[in-house]
């Protein structure tokens, strides 16, 4: 008998219910093990990500093959008609997978499970991407929450303790099918490599001090013992600080499931308790997993409200009228706003596919407030060149900035970019790296070039206009246009 187990965001071995369940069944009936990754074709057009995003797949997908000893069978189509010919062409009894919840695989996933069985195929799925199950954390009245904390504090933490990580499946190649004769395609022929040079430069970002670059199951493993050893203690203040190491960076990793919720969950615990507990490691653990259990409430959000990508969660937002200005959002885009954090954010986008989370509130307040531009265009933006293009983090996090979203910042809160850079960048580490042109600024005026007196222009070597742009918008000016705005929405934050 075969056992097919298809890899979806869950690209791992370790901890990873569907493959434990698909190994036990193969081991228990003597049979063989399909392992399978399909480039879905059917997904919506809006849901197919970005070129950073399907360069992190590609090495992702080259790491789980070499974990697999050259056997992931990779297919590209529709997955319902590819694992109905694989499950007849093998003799398969039973298909296993682990659960996404983006509306749209939710839908199609039923489907293949009803065909299934009706073929009398033994079909199951696991919770292997979350900590707790959408489903599994409700009010007392049965309703979703819309609050984070309460969600938090009084729904996740009272609910079953999550499940502590699976260890690594003991396989060999002689359990896992010959795919030499099953039709498929190579990693290569998915096309998720950009055809220009850029993804070289990004990816650069993502190597280790030797060159190698630090993708797959393994690389996350260390990137999260790294962030344990080096970032963790001070975590609740160092996180905020773009050029200090205190964020764990583990975003795309699990995005693509190289490593899981649980192993992060519990190696960050089991480091404080190694540590004797120390107070202030608690206090930095407990701000971790909170913001552990932040991805799980978008998550969560994503499921209830599953409209939460394109439209706004509070439907009073239906009636802002935002200012479209494409010269605005190009601007932004290319990080060339005069406004040297929000140029510094953008550019570390572009180039690195990430960006720092303080940051990523800064570039996406201005965005939505100072410019009046739509939450939905940033969004967008961000699924587009982010490395860990997350469906529900990004529309979560976008709608949250914007005021739009469940628990969202209070539409007077318009974080000011210049004073949030003498905050936060004090030295201009973060700044002078991706903004060069500015670095020979003295700190008074790095942060805010267009208000630097002229003799200090010149004696950086700096003609704004030609060597870097004015600010495109006067900030205070901005400021008091979004709260006038902002405010005529009227009624509070649904609760």
């Amino acid at each position: 008998m075969v056992s097919i187990i298809w890899f979806r965001q869950d690209l791992r071995l370790s901890d990873n219910p569907a493959l434990h369940a698909a190994v036990a069944r193969m081991k228990s009936c003597g049979g063989k093990l399909l392992a399978v990754y399909i480039d879905d074709q059917k997904w919506p057009k809006a849901s197919v990500a970005g070129a950073a995003s399907r360069c992190w797949l590609h090495h992702s997908l080259l790491a789980l093959d070499h974990s697999l000893n050259g056997r992931l069978l990779v297919c590209s189509g529709d997955p319902a008609k590819i694992l109905a010919e694989l499950a007849e062409q093998t003799g398969a009894d039973s298909v296993y997978w682990n659960r996404c919840y983006e509306p749209w695989q939710v839908q199609r996933d039923k489907q293949i499970k009803a065909k299934f069985k009706q073929r009398n195929i033994a079909c199951q799925s696991f919770n292997g991407s979350l900590l707790w199950e959408p489903w599994q954390v409700l009010k007392k009245d049965q309703t979703p929450y819309k609050v984070f904390t309460p969600f938090y504090r009084r729904g996740c933490l009272s609910a079953q303790v999550p499940r502590e990580p699976l260890p690594a499946v003991d396989l060999n190649q002689d359990q896992l099918l010959d795919i030499s004769k099953l039709t498929r395609s190579s990693i290569d022929q998915l096309k998720l490599l950009p055809e220009h040079n850029w993804a070289d430069d990004m990816l650069a970002r993502w190597q280790n001090t030797a060159g190698e670059l630090q993708i797959g199951e393994n690389a996350a493993k260390q990137r999260l013992a790294t962030f344990l050893n080096q970032g963790l203690a001070g975590y609740k203040q160092g996180r905020d600080f773009p050029s200090q190491s205190s964020v764990s960076r583990l975003s795309p990793h699990l995005h693509f499931g190289e490593i899981s919720a649980n192993q992060v969950w519990y190696a960050a615990t089991d480091k404080v308790l190694a540590d004797s507990g120390a107070d202030t490691l608690q206090s930095d653990l407990d701000h971790f997993h909170s913001e552990l259990a932040w991805r799980e409430f978008s998550y969560y959000l994503l499921y209830h409200f599953p409209e939460i990508p394109t439209e706004n969660f509070q439907k009073k937002f239906n009636n802002f009228q935002w200012k479209a200005n494409e010269a605005y959002l190009l601007a932004w885009k290319k990080g060339q706003t005069g406004i040297p954090i929000i140029d510094a954010g953008m550019r570390e986008l572009w180039q690195t596919g990430y960006m720092h989370n303080r940051v990523r509130m800064l570039v996406g307040s201005f965005l939505v407030k100072n410019l009046l531009q739509p939450w939905q265009e940033g969004a967008s933006w961000f699924f587009d060149c982010l490395v860990d293009a997350d469906l529900a983090s990004n529309s979560a996090s976008w709608q949250w900035v914007a005021g739009s979203g469940a628990d969202a910042a209070p539409y007077f809160r318009i974080f000011n970019p210049v004073t949030q850079a003498a905050k936060f960048d004090a030295n201009g580490e973060y700044i002078r790296r991706y903004v060069p042109e500015i670095a020979a600024l003295p700190n008074k005026y790095l942060f805010d070039p267009s208000n630097a007196p002229d003799d200090i222009l010149q004696q950086a070597n700096i003609k704004l206009g030609k060597d870097y742009p004015f600010a495109i918008v006067d900030l205070k000016a901005s400021r008091e246009r979004a709260l006038a705005k902002f405010k005529d929405l009227g009624s509070a934050i649904e609760r």
